[in-house]
């Protein structure tokens, strides 16, 4: 609104919500608060799970951080920023989605002091980055490294850091299936470097049914097919010769309407026949080059199937393009593209089995034994959909986690030691910051104690006791003490080394950094403007401000979820 001594000017939509100054920020910091007490309960191997009711009327039975957040609507813009940080995180290393909602919603509420104070978000913001750089140094200096041709110690990593999920009832099955999965697609790079694409080349099949001790890891590739004529072409092969094709085996239709105008009877005899010489003519060309099993993404028809048959050949037909790709890397066969350039380096010869089973109700085609896999399916089995869902994002984080430890071998103490130690280093370097930057600099040390403290609280222990005690700990027994934390499920203090609870480097410097900066980024907002859009036709006041514009290009907020 503004005025000049006369009638005041409307500048923006009368029909909004704006927050500026102090109150945008304590309404932020209200948010991200409120976020991260959501998930509080769920960190530690004492954790609580959440039911969550999804928008299609299904359950959702977890504990991991991100998988709640993405089911929680929320309208506040800050609480979706919070929400993004998990998801971020998750994308990143696989782990640490609710340490990091914890520790950001613990760095802000520590920001409130200093914004009452009139302390400038801006020196907050610094002071809070030159930390995060000295808690990084710290890390550094407590981080040792791992052989990672060593089993025994990447599965006691890969425990430890599954060991607060719902699977860990199960014992080390879940870290050895995610241990198995990464190094069989793991492929070493000219560069010394290791490429390990979990998303494209490991597949989790689940099916319900079974005892979940049944789950296994399969060197090559299963899919949810059957040949194409089940009696006729056979189902266990060994050693096939595979091909691959992306295109249809049947006669080309037209594009659009085809008319076609035929004078004499005999005109349409010759044209059915030259459809099934042409379909001969590729089932020949493909014969010749002797496969066993032909598989393509499109469609195949019957008189194909027919010739195919006759040559002695299985076929699939509408195989998924992943499939495709992760068969063509087990069996190193090339996926070819028109039936006239296949080449016999092609034909994949690098499958030891290819069987058709059937599992409950359904038939699977396996293509297993592979000489150099590169290529895996998970076979999960479990009593019920959800308790199969909960596995799977058991096993994403466990993969995730022996990825991280595969590519930067560096490990670091759990049970929030390294948060005590670097709170405690933290301390000490905040005596030599001069300044008003001192008061903020040593509040994100004081912020990364609450990881211990929520997994003291989580086991049902006496908090302030077992905190003082691992203070008191740290700073006695000066570096010596730094592998001292909390053990998750008895509440006392324990050297992690002789406890043998790890956790990837990688993991614990992302979710530090991330929560740092992203409560850094939420600091520095002082206005917040929420538009309702106008409504259409009507020629109200225009939103000189540029509000309606934010409106339509978010498209994850519309109108009506927005509150007045």
């Amino acid at each position: 609104m503004g005025s000049m001594g006369g009638p005041p000017i409307m500048v923006m939509n009368q029909n909004m919500k704006r927050e500026t100054g102090r109150t945008a920020q304590l309404n932020n910091i209200a948010a991200a608060k409120a976020v991260s007490d959501i998930i509080r309960t769920t960190l530690g191997p004492r954790s609580m799970l959440k039911m969550i009711l999804d928008a299609s009327g299904g359950i959702v039975l977890t504990n991991d951080g991100n998988a709640i957040l993405r089911e929680i609507d929320v309208t506040h813009p800050a609480a979706k920023s919070m929400i993004e940080l998990s998801r971020t995180q998750d994308e990143e290393v696989g782990d640490g989605t609710t340490s990091v909602i914890i520790l950001a919603g613990e760095i802000l509420h520590l920001s409130m002091p200093f914004l009452e104070k009139d302390i400038h978000p801006t020196v907050i913001v610094r002071a809070y980055l030159k930390a995060l750089d000295a808690a990084v140094k710290i890390i550094d200096s407590i981080a040792f490294p791992i052989d990672t041709n060593d089993n025994a110690a990447l599965l006691n990593i890969v425990n430890s850091c599954i060991g607060t999920k719902f699977t860990n009832r199960f014992g080390p099955l879940m870290a050895e299936l995610a241990l198995e999965a990464v190094q069989c697609v793991a492929v070493q790079q000219p560069d010394g470097t290791k490429e390990i694409d979990i998303k494209k080349y490991a597949k989790v099949e689940k099916i319900a049914g079974g005892a979940i001790e049944d789950c296994r890891v399969l060197k090559g590739v299963m899919m949810n097919k059957d040949v194409v004529a089940p009696g006729r072409m056979s189902r266990n092969i060994k050693n096939p010769r595979i091909l691959l094709l992306d295109c249809p085996l049947e006669y080309k239709k037209g594009e659009n309407q085809t008319n076609v105008e035929i004078t004499k009877e005999e005109d349409w005899a010759t044209l059915l026949k030259m459809e099934e010489d042409w379909i001969q003519g590729v089932c020949a060309t493909i014969a010749s080059f002797k496969p066993d099993i032909v598989v393509t993404e499109k469609g195949l028809s019957d008189l194909c199937t027919h010739f195919l048959c006759k040559a002695g050949i299985a076929a699939l037909r509408r195989v998924r393009k992943t499939d495709n790709n992760r068969i063509s890397r087990a069996s190193g066969a090339t996926i070819v593209n028109r039936v006239e350039e296949i080449k016999e380096s092609d034909i994949g010869t690098g499958c030891g089995l290819y069987k058709v089973e059937k599992l409950g109700d359904e038939y699977f085609s396996f293509f297993v034994d592979c000489e150099q896999p590169k290529a895996c399916t998970i076979i999960l089995r479990g009593a019920s959909r959800d308790v199969l869902n909960e596995v799977e994002r058991n096993l994403q984080d466990a993969m995730g986690v022996a990825r991280n430890v595969v590519h930067d071998p560096r490990l670091l103490p759990g049970g929030g030691a390294v948060e005590m130690a670097v709170s405690r280093a933290i301390a000490e370097e905040a005596l030599k910051v001069e300044g008003v930057e001192q008061w903020p600099f040593r509040a994100v040390g004081v912020a990364l104690e609450v990881i211990p403290r929520t997994l003291a609280q989580n086991c049902g222990a006496n908090v302030i006791r077992t905190l003082t005690k691992l203070r008191a700990k740290h700073a006695e027994e000066g570096d010596a003490g730094r592998t001292f934390g909390i053990d998750g499920n008895k509440g006392t203090i324990v050297d992690m080394k002789e406890l043998g609870v790890w956790e990837p480097y990688a993991v614990k410097v992302q979710s530090i950094k991330t929560a740092v900066e992203s409560a850094a980024m939420l600091l520095r907002i002082d206005d917040i403007v929420s538009g309702l859009a106008k409504p259409k036709g009507s020629q109200g006041g225009g939103t000189g401000t540029g509000v309606q514009t934010m409106q339509e290009d978010n498209d994850d907020d519309p109108p009506e979820k927005i509150q007045e």
